[in-house]
């Protein structure tokens, strides 16, 4: 029996290959890491972390729950590895995500049908079943040789966010111009407690971040540094084509005084206990790892050179002498045009034994990225096992991601996360939002169950 063809070890990648072995099927798995590495992962780990550390909300019946309850039931092995990595974080799933990092790789290495292959892949046969799962930082050379199976489609396929766009205006409506972003990191024991207190947005889980509460005057003096301060590169901001769930806290600044405090630095909920009020800005501390010795900027992620930084972010009250292990960042994020190219069982129509997983594939979020890999991974094996891939239900939120990177339109695509939004809408109006998504999760889980019965059932009779 042939073996599955795995090109990127991230968490897509790692999912999908760990799929195709659990079905028995030998898995080749190709990362270029640390031969060759990105400008950001830091090390050679499978399932790297390279932004925040938080897998979304924990809480039932809402959409991040939704998802993560679907791969649950599929049994994905980076679920599973994620909640034995637990933080604290209120009522979200986060990790610590060196250990997290550290469990994949090991259980991947030591896993007798998975062969690692330490390499660049710099060319694809379509004839061998293969999932890609580069991510957003896709090599040069893999995404060129993407572009070259992509002819078939007759659309320029590859989403490139370090070019300048095109002089010939025609090829606008080709391109797409998406930058993603890093949240700065600092040591826990740098935080001056005595200017923040604990808690989480409305009290829902439990107090785990740390609340940095500006005053009018504070925050006020923050925004005009921030909109002062240098960035890494000067570029003509305007027209870089952001992902507008992760913008930089410098672009967002841009956009009105107020934008902050509607964003990231949203006060709403973080009443201050020691005054009983609400303040009039906050900036959000969330632990980054087990031994809670460092905590992530929530949502500060900016294109600064670092010491603008260090300048600028020691304004925040708490942080006047906070060190940083890590300042925030941009880096590229190369996807392709999925509308144009995949079906609904993630293969590419002009290449069916090309299935495509992660970032690269248009969602946008860890779990998104984690459930796209787990459902390539089971489509490959399906294919290889002589079984026809058979989609998920467009009620689930499989289904609704899956749908949405298929059929977007393609000359606005951009990354998604799951949301709401993505899933059809209910039959019958619910007025009450909480029973409405309530009714919802009920309804996308009894049409995922249902799905796996018979993905069950096509993989006996093959």
């Amino acid at each position: 029996m042939p073996s599955v063809k795995i090109i990127g070890g991230g968490l897509a990648g790692s999912e999908a290959a760990w799929q195709c072995a659990r079905r028995g099927l030998d898995v080749e798995l190709f990362e270029m890491r640390p031969m060759r590495s990105t400008p950001a992962h830091q090390t050679a780990d499978f399932a790297e972390l390279v932004c925040s550390n938080s897998l979304k909300s924990d809480s039932e019946n809402t959409a991040p729950w939704l998802l993560k309850e679907e791969m649950r039931r599929a049994q994905s092995l980076l679920l599973e590895m994620a909640r034995e990595c637990a933080v604290p974080a209120g009522h979200a799933l986060a990790v610590d995500r060196v250990t997290f990092a550290a469990k994949v790789t090991e259980a991947i290495s030591r896993e007798p049908r998975i062969t690692v292959q330490r390499e660049e892949v710099t060319r694809i046969d379509a004839h061998d079943i293969t999932v890609i799962a580069t991510g957003p930082l896709t090599s040069e050379a893999l995404a060129a040789e993407i572009a070259r199976l992509s002819i078939d489609a007759q659309e320029s396929t590859l989403e490139w966010a370090s070019r300048p766009p095109p002089n010939d205006p025609a090829q606008h409506e080709a391109h797409l111009y998406f930058y993603d972003s890093i949240s700065p990191i600092v040591e826990a024991d740098s935080i001056d407690m005595s200017r923040v207190y604990m808690a989480a947005r409305y009290d829902k889980g439990s107090a785990d971040y740390i609340n940095c509460p500006m005053s009018r005057e504070e925050y006020d003096q923050f925004y005009d540094a921030l909109l002062a301060a240098q960035s890494v590169e000067e570029r003509d901001w305007e027209k870089l084509n952001y992902f507008e769930s992760c913008l930089p806290i410098e672009e967002i600044a841009r956009r009105g005084r107020d934008t902050l405090r509607f964003g990231p630095m949203k006060p709403v909920g973080l009443k201050d206990p020691r005054t009983g009020r609400m303040p009039y800005a906050v900036v959000q501390l969330r632990q980054e790892n087990l031994r809670a010795d460092s905590y992530n900027l929530v949502g500060f992620q900016n294109h600064l050179k670092f010491g603008e930084q260090a300048r600028v972010l020691r304004m925040i009250p708490g942080l006047a002498n906070a060190r940083f292990l890590r300042y925030g960042q941009i880096h590229r994020n190369t996807y392709i045009n999925s509308p144009a190219l995949l079906c609904e069982t993630l293969q590419m129509k002009a290449h069916p034994r090309v299935l495509f997983a992660g970032q690269i594939c248009g969602v946008e979020g860890y779990v998104e990225s984690i459930a796209t890999g787990l459902i390539a991974g089971m489509n490959a094996a399906a294919m290889t096992l002589g079984a026809e891939p058979v989609p998920p239900p467009r009620a689930s939120a499989f289904g609704s991601l899956t749908h949405y990177v298929t059929h977007a339109d393609t000359k606005n695509f951009q990354p998604a996360n799951i949301t709401f939004d993505l899933l059809p809408a209910l039959e019958k109006k619910i007025r009450d939002r909480k029973e409405r998504h309530r009714v919802q999760c009920e309804l996308a889980l009894n049409e995922f169950d249902k799905w796996m019965d018979l993905v069950g059932a096509t993989a006996a009779r093959s």
